[in-house]
């Protein structure tokens, strides 16, 4: 058996995958709210105890774990971004009882994932000319913001973390240059992730027009809001949320765009984390990549960049996996 976790700082997905030669299949997950735990070995003790329940004694010996953790893995430990929590991957081979146990930041864990999905699980937003072996880029906006790079390294595509979604946010327009001194007046360092993440719909809205409120503005919680003005945006019920979903794409793009910039990544962009999925019919009708074009002299090198987004919200899992494989000495292929 292979367990793979998904840990964020909204949930935390845990599945346990039986191996046979071609093929893998889930035999038990479960969904944790990370905040109702004060740290990760008790999502762990709950998780086992709810297999052993469901799973006969057979089942239940776990050969090898993997985690993509959303926070930068130092020397096998991940202080979690978005949670009180440190992640160790000895305390975790003890409580696991193996000695395969892969950290991995969560976008280091999807980068894996991409040479396992299959064409219907991605979404092409532009098919671009791709080189294979050039370099590729990849981020997600969901909780957070998260970066990875995948280089070429003669013979495969080698991934590497980033915290690209810490990065200061740069405006474009006019309007996002009066948005940056907005978010200034409460936040003295405006991140990336900060606005492209769940959280950026609520102070999007507040500052297109702060007269016009929703029911889901009274959480304390800014990205509880997330779910309700993109569900009114993409149906036009509100012109606000049209507004505020409509900005949001065109700011993720351009950050798209210059993490292509940064890294040349002309064998493609992938575009992943949940919030994409959710709004796909946006993402999907040309905002997000006309923005990601919209740069100074390279709007025609960045035309030829193929750009896919990721519809297996399950693809962090599958890297986590891919990699715990290997750390057995088991071809994830």
């Amino acid at each position: 058996m292979i367990l793979a976790g998904d840990v964020g700082g909204t949930k935390c997905n845990l599945v346990l995958f039986e191996i046979r030669e071609d093929s893998r299949k889930k035999i038990f997950e479960q969904r944790y709210e990370s905040r109702a735990f004060p740290v990760f070995d008790e999502v762990i003790a709950k998780f086992l105890l709810d297999s052993r329940a469901a799973l006969p004694p057979a089942a239940q010996e776990i050969e090898a774990a993997g985690f993509g953790v959303a926070g930068p893995v130092i020397d096998r430990r991940v202080k979690a971004t978005n949670l009180p929590w440190t992640v160790d991957a000895a305390a975790l081979a003890a409580q696991l009882k193996t000695e395969h146990v892969v950290l991995l930041n969560d976008l280091e864990a999807t980068a894996h994932s991409l040479a396992h999905l299959a064409p219907s699980e991605l979404s092409t937003l532009n098919r671009g000319t791709p080189d294979p072996q050039a370099t590729r880029a990849l981020l997600a906006a969901g909780t957070g913001l998260g970066e990875a790079i995948l280089f070429w390294d003669g013979a495969r595509h080698v991934v590497g973390a980033t915290e690209g979604g810490h990065t200061d946010f740069a405006p474009r327009t006019e309007q996002e240059i009066e948005f940056l001194r907005y978010m200034k007046k409460q936040h003295p360092n405006v991140s990336v992730e900060l606005i492209l993440s769940g959280r950026g719909f609520r102070p999007i809205h507040l500052f297109l027009d702060p007269s016009v409120q929703h029911p889901s503005f009274a959480s304390a919680e800014e990205d509880d809001a997330a779910p309700e003005i993109t569900r009114l945006g993409l149906a036009g019920q509100c012109p606000v949320c049209v507004q505020t979903l409509d900005l949001w794409t065109s700011m993720y793009g351009s950050e798209a765009g210059n993490l292509a910039l940064k890294t040349l990544a002309r064998g493609g962009v992938w575009v992943a984390g949940g919030i994409a999925v959710k709004i796909r019919k946006k993402m999907e009708d040309g905002t997000f990549f006309r923005a990601f074009c919209e740069k100074e002299k390279f709007a025609g090198l960045l035309a030829q960049i193929p750009v896919q987004m990721v519809l297996n919200e399950e693809a962090p899992l599958i890297g986590a996996m891919s990699q715990a494989m290997r750390a057995a000495g088991i071809n994830p292929a």
